[in-house]
């Protein structure tokens, strides 16, 4: 009998984004020993990379305000990567300041979500991102560029994958190490994963240079990384819990969460390194955190 599910990959990369993406949209203020446990849970988990906190404006994103007193204190563990968001010049001079050795920066596919969410266009965005990658790079530092609202935009609706392929081949010709191709509304369903995907890789960008991150807004995001798994893509980002939203995206809901991309892979054979109990249980803490007002 033809098993359909025999070409998947046999390992995935997971990147837990919980500590940044996560915690971004919390009104709850979480106190820094309690990031920093809750970052040395995940790394305890097995995660190869880790999005720990982003130097954006306090005034723009409160709750990780703190990122100068967090990064420097995270005991970090050999194997692992801890990114940190940087929007700006700015941001990237208080990441080297700190000791960071691996950002993230972002622009948008659609023109409005980029104008609404970093205040440029999107053709501003890729010029001031090719002198910050530069900058990042004379600093040895790795970057994981991320492309938002890839699937679908909260203004303009429906965006076409050629939109992707653009913004995703100067990101890349900018220095970018890595991608990530963002369903930032939770809008894509299975057959808009295979658009997009295949569009890259007609433009040439394969799946060693992206990673899929889906929000779970209409119960699709499962369903979207399995489509990602049958095109051969091997990295995704999830946050434990399911925690995060983009504050700047209206109806957004939280990232797919870490226990449901496990238990998918787990159930199918295809290896991870990350301990699920572990993982349920940094959960566990964060949301006590979170529900206890401390």
């Amino acid at each position: 009998m033809r098993d359909p599910y025999a070409a998947l990959p046999k390992r995935v990369t997971l990147c837990e984004v919980g500590p940044r993406d996560g915690l971004q949209n919390e009104a709850q203020s979480v106190p820094v020993a309690d990031k920093l446990h809750y970052i040395e849970l995940l790394a305890g988990a097995g995660f190869p990379e880790l999005e720990v906190t982003s130097f954006v404006s306090p005034a723009a994103v409160p709750q990780l305000a703190d990122a100068d007193a967090v990064f420097p204190a995270i005991a970090q563990r050999p194997g692992v990567r801890y990114i940190a968001l940087v929007p700006n010049e700015r941001g990237l001079d208080r990441a080297i300041a700190a000791g960071v050795r691996d950002i993230a920066v972002f622009t948008a596919a659609s023109e409005t979500f980029a104008q609404r969410n970093i205040h440029l266009s999107i053709d501003a965005s890729l010029a001031t991102f090719t002198r910050l990658i530069a900058r990042a790079r004379e600093h040895g530092m790795r970057v994981r560029a991320s492309v938002s609202t890839a699937f679908g935009c909260p203004f303009e609706g429906a965006v076409a994958p050629k939109s992707v392929v653009r913004v995703a081949r100067a990101l890349l010709v900018a220095g970018a190490d890595t991608l990530s191709i963002a369903d930032t509304i939770g809008v894509a369903t299975p057959n808009g994963v295979v658009a997009v995907v295949n569009a890259l890789f007609a433009a040439g960008i394969g799946p060693e240079l992206f990673g899929l991150h889906f929000h779970d807004t209409r119960g699709t995001a499962l369903a979207n990384v399995m489509a990602g798994l049958q095109l051969g893509v091997t990295e995704y980002d999830a946050s434990a819990g399911g925690l995060g939203g983009c504050p700047f995206a209206p109806g957004a809901t939280g990232n797919v969460a870490t226990e449901d991309v496990l238990y998918l892979l787990d159930g199918m054979g295809i290896e991870t390194g990350v301990d699920i109990e572990r993982v349920r249980a940094a959960t566990r803490f964060i949301r006590g955190v979170l529900t206890s007002g401390s």
